[in-house]
């Protein structure tokens, strides 16, 4: 148990700041009166208590962290943490555990699927907690730890490799982690001030603002009104969302380089960016003119802005809805859905396989085609100007199988438990595309309230190997990865 010290510790480091963020809905409760002051007066005490208990009990273990550590430490990160972030509405809502740990997973791998009804009375921290958790998930916990461990002593590489999304994770922005780390929340913050303003230029009030630029950036779909975007009813809102929903679904690595460098030239060299604006908005075109075919809407213009919004929404894996899309002939949300699965880049705050596994998978595809038909020939998988070595394209054929055998399984356990398919297949893709709301009992004018408390673990588990991109979490679980 002591070769596990060093982990505990940083993992009270963690726990830690996570109490400490929740001093700014705590400000908030005392300041709007709002009756939630005692719930995080307790969750507050109870995290930053525990934290340093365990920092206490392990504070002479220094000693640097190996790759199986950053792997065990990413996976106690994101299962931990959503017991801690689950108090205040245990404490407050007095809502069961499950219940509360999948809303808290949900905010914090920025699903955004929720089992709470009437989130219009719910007091103003406790929107606003639900809320912070998809924007602290967003850019991950673990790269704003490695940002400021090292001012500790406490070296990040093994986390940051264990956590960062995408193929491509030996790539370096700046050549120190921490630097890389701080480079990224930088301009997560500063695009997220931006998102506020244009919100509250749009309309918002600020709280709502701030509250619905947490989601948006987070892609997290969390919302402070049942109705969601609904309760708006604002073209120049959903205008502002959807900007906003597309920023975030680009390689913030990029927007990075963009900033740093003062050019867009990135924008264009990036394999994905292109990709991923083509497919998401080329979807919205098609499906605006699907509705207007099939006469859902009177006129084209109005099926347009009922299809840009929830397909950049969902395809995004936000999960914010201005209407009840499930209503649209099936072909329409159905094709969402596959968006979801794979449109956002890697390195992005979405969820799914990430547009670059798709590619890289589409054009080994390709290759295989080419060399039925000519087996002597050279064929190698390149993305931009660069060739996929093998190591990489075995990863992502490896990720693509468990990807799929995630859903089947996953499927078939909650069919099994009695959800009939197409909520129990959507249930899943939703969750483990980190997406939010399915289709059938649980889509976008339901909530998963309606799943069984082992129908909810199910999707809880699926929400968090989505976010974990699978293998780091699976890896855990493996009798191997325990042996000395």
């Amino acid at each position: 148990m002591q070769r596990y010290y060093p982990v505990i510790r940083v993992l009270s480091m963690v726990i830690v700041m996570f109490g400490l963020t929740m001093l700014v809905p705590w400000g908030l409760s005392w300041f709007m009166h709002d009756g939630a002051e005692s719930a995080f007066d307790e969750a507050v005490l109870l995290t930053v208590g525990t934290g340093a208990g365990l920092w206490y009990a392990t504070r002479k273990e220094k000693r640097d962290l190996t790759i199986r550590d950053g792997f065990l430490m990413v996976a106690l990160v994101w299962t931990v943490l959503p017991v801690y972030a689950a108090l205040p509405l245990v404490i407050q809502l007095n809502a069961s555990f499950t219940d509360a740990y999948f809303e808290a997973v949900s905010g914090l791998t920025t699903t955004g699927a929720t089992v709470f009804e009437g989130l219009d009375t719910l007091p103003v921290s406790i929107n606003f907690w639900r809320t912070q958790l998809v924007w602290l998930g967003g850019m991950g916990l673990i790269v704003l730890a490695v940002a400021i461990l090292p001012l500790l002593g406490i070296g990040g590489r093994q986390m940051f490799k264990a956590e960062t999304p995408g193929p491509m994770k030996d790539s370096k922005m700046t050549p120190r982690m921490a630097e890389t780390a701080k480079g990224l929340w930088v301009v997560y913050t500063l695009i997220s001030v931006c998102c506020v303003l244009g919100y509250q230029w749009a309309g918002m009030t600020w709280l709502d603002a701030i509250m619905h630029m947490f989601a948006t950036m987070g892609l997290g779909g969390f919302s402070s009104h049942d109705a969601s975007f609904g309760y708006f009813n604002s073209p120049a809102i959903e205008v502002v969302s959807i900007v906003f929903m597309l920023i975030a679904g680009c390689n913030f690595a990029t927007h990075y380089v963009v900033l740093s460098g003062r050019s867009l030239r990135p924008y264009a060299t990036d394999p994905e960016a292109g990709m991923f604006l083509l497919v998401t908005l080329g979807s919205v075109v098609g499906i605006a003119i699907f509705l207007d075919v099939h006469e859902v809407y009177p006129t084209f213009s109005e099926a347009l802005r009922f299809s840009a919004f929830n397909v950049v929404s969902i395809a995004t894996t936000t999960g914010f809805a201005n209407t009840d899309y499930a209503l649209w002939p099936f072909f329409a949300p159905l094709w969402m859905l596959f968006l979801s699965s794979f449109a956002t880049s890697a390195g992005s705050t979405g969820g799914g396989i990430k547009m670059i596994r798709a590619i890289v998978l589409y054009k080994q595809v390709y290759r295989e085609l080419a060399r039925a038909m000519h087996p002597n020939a050279v064929h190698p998988v390149k993305v931009g100007n660069e060739v996929v070595p093998p190591n990489i394209l075995f990863a992502v054929l490896a990720f693509g199988f468990m990807y799929m055998v995630c859903i089947a399984s996953m499927t078939l356990i909650l069919s099994f438990s009695g959800l009939e398919i197409i909520t129990a297949f959507t249930a899943v893709v939703a969750s483990i595309n980190n997406t939010g709301p399915g289709l059938g009992q649980v889509g976008p004018a339901n909530n998963f309230s309606v799943l069984t408390d082992f129908q909810t673990w199910v999707c809880t588990f699926a929400m968090l190997i989505g976010r974990l991109e699978i293998f780091t979490l699976l890896v855990v679980l493996t009798p191997a990865f325990w042996r000395k």
